[in-house]
């Protein structure tokens, strides 16, 4: 059985993967010994082949999670992969191969649907030829979802629901305030939902659906506007005037303030992807004001952005979100702490 889950709302496809890992590890090997994940980024031929093929000694079936396959350096992979697996004949086991990725998406126009991959900088191009057959292949299977971000309005529905999975109540307009403030981004928009719930659990040790319970408006106003870009925008300021030692200071605050690690790496390449965009826009000459309107980002955020942006070359940049998503792979892995990873990249800028 393949699955392939992509698209660039990674909340929603890395809530989906981890539900059918914790359905394998419950229903067929508790264990895990019959779970691989394996970096598609780094991965050779044989690699994939080993662990596609594999039997489990321990349980009828294994589970294999391939991550990032169309970000391989690889030409040849892509095709010999297809055809490997177009064959068949290495997934007549009872095997599940899981495909998980975030920079391959389609996007319907008015006449066609468009293949695209998303480079390191956010911009979306036409997936190159030699990952195309695998894209086209892995589309056809029966068990493929794609996660598109969500707009503010299925953003909106999206937090309601999640408060009140939670226990928690909100108001319409709250709802709605919260939303404009973080927009789709699932990450985020989580992480706000866990501090406004602590906020009100600490008012009242119960929620109920009592009126001093339900958050409002006014609770959303005192604990989320504007804290995700003082707190980011301090950080990379440290960062870009090579302030290393207020860098790590502040953050150990956000780490203490009790932000995920997940949501801290998601907000630390956010921001370096933005700059990465600021940064090319500042090269062909635009002006803040065309790269707000542009990159769509508030005009304040984008002059914060390009006095930043003016303190790195752009290969210093795309090395920076290159190690960023190492720190990922690392942590996903198991190999590094979120703490000791970003200390060591502030150290190395």
């Amino acid at each position: 059985m393949i699955i392939f889950l992509f698209g660039e709302d990674t909340w929603r496809s890395r809530q989906k993967l981890k539900e059918l890992k914790d359905k394998f590890l419950r229903d067929v090997d508790a264990s895990g010994s019959s779970l691989t994940v394996v970096d598609g980024r780094a991965a050779s031929l044989k690699d994939l082949k080993e662990a596609i093929s594999a039997s489990s000694l321990l349980a009828r079936k294994r589970l294999v999670i391939i991550e990032e396959i169309f970000s391989n350096k690889s030409t040849s992979i892509f095709v010999a992969l297809n055809n490997y697996l177009a064959d068949r004949r290495p997934v007549k086991n009872d095997n599940i191969i899981i495909f998980w990725d975030s920079r391959a998406k389609t996007k319907k126009t008015k006449n066609k649907e468009e293949l695209l991959f998303t480079d390191s900088a956010g911009r979306d191009k036409p997936l190159a030829k030699a990952p195309l057959g695998l894209f086209k292949f892995l589309l056809k299977q029966k068990y493929t979802q794609q996660f598109n971000q969500l707009s503010n309005t299925a953003a909106t529905n999206w937090a309601k629901k999640e408060i009140e999975r939670r226990g928690g109540k909100i108001s319409l307009p709250a709802t709605q305030l919260l939303t404009s403030l973080v927009g789709g981004d699932l990450w985020q928009l989580n992480n706000e939902i866990d501090k406004l719930l602590n906020y009100k659990l600490a008012s009242q040790p119960k929620l109920t659906e009592s009126k001093e319970t339900v958050i409002e408006t006014s609770d959303v106003e005192k604990l989320v506007r504007g804290s995700f870009d003082e707190n980011i925008f301090a950080l990379t300021d440290a960062i870009s005037i090579r302030n290393k030692a207020l860098a790590a200071k502040l953050l150990e605050e956000q780490i203490e303030a009790g932000l995920t690690n997940s949501y801290l790496l998601n907000m630390f390449t956010r921001q370096f992807r933005i700059l990465l965009q600021i940064k090319q826009a500042l090269v062909v000459g635009h002006s803040p004001r065309k790269i707000s309107s542009e990159l769509k980002i508030h005009p304040f955020v984008a002059q914060k952005g390009v006095s930043q942006a003016s303190h790195f070359s752009l290969p210093q940049l795309k090395n920076i979100l290159n190690q960023l998503v190492n720190i990922d792979y690392q942590m996903k892995s198991g190999g590094i702490g979120i703490e000791t990873a970003l200390n060591l990249l502030i150290a190395k800028i």
